[in-house]
């Protein structure tokens, strides 16, 4: 592992990649012990201080841990699906609420991904995963349910879809579009949204899904796609006659 000192970048962002990079190839393994921030010092010809900077960075990035005691030290993580899957949806949710990626954009992705899980979901699925969607259904037609609570079980419903396809890198690929998608897709268009219409389509996707028909999932989906941006745009049109009519 080498970094150049010569270079602009920050020395501790080096080494960090440097560590990264040389987990990623497999050059250091899961579970095992880095050097001692002594040693990595020694290595790198750094201060101690921004050896431990360059670990906060691979902690933070969930690629390292920390265990305390005679036998502890900085360990290579064994990312599982679940801390990948959080730190996916963490990320794309900050890019959204950023506007790196406009709503079209974001409605594009997360659809057709959601359509890729289609056929695999209604060929796989168990009847954990259709009885989530069920109950989802029940709840969203409750009529004093809040927006808040209407945006959640929108999210259960279509994570209960992902998942039934059974495949986890699909599901670690949608996280991020649901998870982090969909809470702003509902925050957008929640004013101008049917929510009988909204819970029409999503008994339209469970009965295909129960009925293990791929092709009819695809079709609600496209359905709820077209919708969702039909809502989209009225509210930026709402939004836009609005400030027309009150002008700051």
């Amino acid at each position: 592992m080498k970094i150049d000192p010569k270079s602009p970048s920050d020395l501790s962002a080096q080494i960090a990649k440097a560590i990264r990079d040389s987990i990623i190839t497999g050059s250091i393994i899961v579970d095992e012990r880095l050097p001692s921030e002594a040693e990595l010092a020694d290595q790198f010809q750094v201060s101690r201080p921004t050896v431990r900077e360059a670990l906060k960075r691979l902690a933070a990035q969930n690629l390292i841990r920390t265990q305390r005691g005679a036998t502890g030290g900085a360990f290579v993580r064994r990312l599982s699906y679940e801390d990948a899957q959080s730190h996916h949806t963490t990320t794309s949710t900050l890019l959204l609420s950023m506007n790196a990626v406009d709503f079209e954009t974001a409605c594009e992705a997360r659809f057709a991904l959601e359509r890729a899980c289609a056929k695999l979901s209604a060929e796989r699925r168990t009847p954990d995963h259709l009885a989530t969607m069920r109950a989802e259904i029940h709840r969203q037609s409750q009529p004093g349910l809040s927006d808040e609570s209407f945006c959640d079980s929108d999210v259960a419903f279509h994570r209960a879809l992902v998942d039934g396809a059974s495949n986890p890198v699909l599901s670690y690929q949608l996280a991020g579009a649901v998870e982090a998608m969909q809470p702003l897709m509902n925050m957008i268009t929640f004013t101008q949204r049917n929510r009988e219409r909204i819970v029409d389509l999503h008994a339209s996707i469970a009965d295909s899904i129960e009925s293990s028909d791929g092709l009819a999932v695809s079709e609600a989906l496209c359905h709820l796609e077209s919708y969702t941006k039909e809502l989209a745009q009225a509210f930026i049109t709402n939004r836009a006659t609005q400030l027309n009519t009150n002008p700051s």
